[in-house]
């Protein structure tokens, strides 16, 4: 690492005070984050409204993040063509008109196309920004560090807006969000216009040499992944038509991209991103990690609305504990992992330390009475250990050469940003209806006339009686699962590298046993030269 020169942003107007212009891109990087195409935590009152299903929404708002994922492999190109007053006034832009037109839209592939497109602009913003301010952060070039500051923005925004959703939608209708965003961009550009200058620092950089085949064979892969998952449950998986078609479409696309990419000169993702093991392992790793926080999108709301009885309200109220649990997880990494080094195994363990926690919180706290303050731990303790875990596994791609760093964060985002919940929810919501079936056949097999206690209710009370206690119980053993599946990972982190790790113990009698064989096999060979 070296020192760098004293930090400044020649794009911002020479009257604009130094020390004031790192806060003006900070305060556009919120706006940037809290717009969208859509914003999920409507979702209820989008559905109502609008006509469509909640798949259909989900779908539409996945598509945003899979834009957003791609945009990484791109970003220096955009950098180094456009100006920074352009890209803002290009990006807002074009996220008013997405907000816009998923306000008054009720077409599904109108809606996912547009999703999918804010999320690009959405992303090409935010890098315009914390690339710009990136010195001012971390002058040392501390990516660790640097990447504390990015997911603690990135992750306060989203439950923020979240609230702003609810809130706006509770005391007026869920269109005015878009109206406060289409509002907030206004601003940004009205500042921009003001405030910025066409100023390049490095000649003009053309956008000659990028795969967009690529990039639009990626995208139709995830978007393929995503229907399986978001529609599977609707369309009762394999046993439809649409799941089969978009699984073998998805295939064959992914298939012809690969073997596009081994021969073409530059492909969108190289076939050596890939390989390097900082980026297939915490891929493995944010796959297992979407299974155990799937809870989180299915069985959290599903219990405080069905069971506890909360309304929206009470239920987004809880993002300001998972907002806190955001900070607090990413000040310890910037503490002890960015400043004090700490070893990437050692944080791992203690991230999936704190999401085992959470599991085992729910699965022994679960009850049909349960204060809104209980939940204040297992939320703390989920944020923590996911924004922990995300800051390491984004950190570990530093390791990758730069010609593939972007790449590989643009694959890290496939899961992490993409796919990976979507995935984790539908394996859970699957897991989910099959122990319910189980689990209410069960508990209802002794309720027919001869038992007393159902000889007193109707039977739909009875019915609901049933349904709500084997909910319990599903849940309640899903999250023992889930538990078990985290232990074991733990386990597996604790041997890994560690003096009782299988290869450690044996390698030492195997190098004993290889230096007697060779030794022995030398003086056999002296005594036949001299017999």
């Amino acid at each position: 690492m070296h020192e760098t020169g004293p930090f400044s942003i020649p794009a911002i107007r020479d009257f604009v005070p130094p020390k004031l212009r790192p806060w003006i891109i900070i305060a556009f990087v919120i706006v940037f984050q809290f717009s969208g195409g859509l914003y999920l935590a409507a979702v209820n009152e989008m559905v109502g409204s609008t006509a469509l299903m909640q798949e259909d929404i989900m779908m539409a708002g996945y598509a945003s993040m899979v834009g957003m994922g791609l945009t990484f492999a791109i970003m220096f190109r955009l950098k180094f063509r456009f100006t920074s007053k352009a890209s803002l006034m290009t990006c807002s832009i074009a996220l008013i008109i997405s907000n816009l037109i998923c306000m008054h839209t009720h077409s599904i592939p109108v809606l996912v196309i547009t999703c999918f497109f804010a999320g690009i602009f959405r992303m090409w913003a935010t890098f315009e920004c914390n690339s710009t301010i990136q010195l001012w952060l971390t002058p040392k070039r501390d990516l660790s560090g640097f990447f504390c500051f990015i997911y603690l923005l990135v992750q306060s925004c989203i439950q923020l807006s979240g609230l702003v959703t609810i809130y706006t939608a509770f005391w007026a209708k869920w269109e005015y969000m878009h109206w406060l965003i289409i509002g907030l961009l206004l601003l940004v550009m009205l500042v921009t216009l003001w405030l910025f200058r066409s100023y390049r620092s490095l000649p003009k950089l053309p956008l000659f040499g990028i795969d967009w085949l690529g990039a639009l064979m990626w995208g139709l892969v995830l978007l393929c992944i995503l229907f399986v998952c978001v529609y599977g449950e609707h369309y009762d998986w394999y046993q439809s038509f649409q799941i089969r078609v978009a699984t073998i479409i998805g295939t064959l696309i992914l298939v012809l991209n690969l073997w596009r990419a081994s021969f073409i000169r530059h492909p969108f993702i190289a076939l050596k991103t890939w390989t390097y093991r900082s980026v297939w392992l915490p891929f493995i790793l944010y796959i297992v990690i979407d299974i155990l926080l799937a809870p989180s999108h299915l069985f959290e709301h599903v219990y405080m609305e069905g069971i506890l009885g909360y309304d929206a309200l009470n239920v987004i109220s809880l993002n300001w504990v998972v907002l806190l649990g955001i900070v607090v997880g990413a000040g310890f990494t910037l503490f002890t992992f960015s400043r004090r080094k700490w070893r990437y195994k050692t944080m791992t363990v203690i991230a999936f330390s704190s999401i085992t926690g959470y599991l085992m919180y729910f699965y022994f706290g679960i009850e049909y009475a349960l204060p809104k303050e209980t939940l204040f731990i297992p939320l703390f303790l989920r944020s923590f250990g996911y924004v922990m875990i995300a800051i390491c596994f984004l950190t570990v791609l530093s390791r990758v050469p730069f010609q593939h760093f972007f790449q590989a964060v643009s694959v890290q985002s496939f899961v992490s940003a993409g796919f990976g919940g979507a995935l984790g929810t539908a394996i859970l919501g699957h897991a989910l209806n099959g122990a319910m079936k189980k689990n209410a056949m069960l508990l209802g097999a002794g309720l027919d006339h001869v038992n007393p206690f159902a000889s007193r209710i109707s039977a739909g009370e009875l019915y609901g009686v049933v349904q709500q206690q084997a909910l319990m119980i599903s849940m309640k053993e899903l999250y023992g699962w889930l538990i078990l599946l985290a232990l074991f990972c733990l386990l597996v982190f604790l041997v890994y590298e560690s003096d009782i790790r299988p290869y450690k113990v044996l390698h030492p009698t195997y190098r004993s046993i290889r230096r007697f064989v060779k030794h022995e096999l030398r003086m056999d060979k002296k005594l036949e030269a001299t017999g």
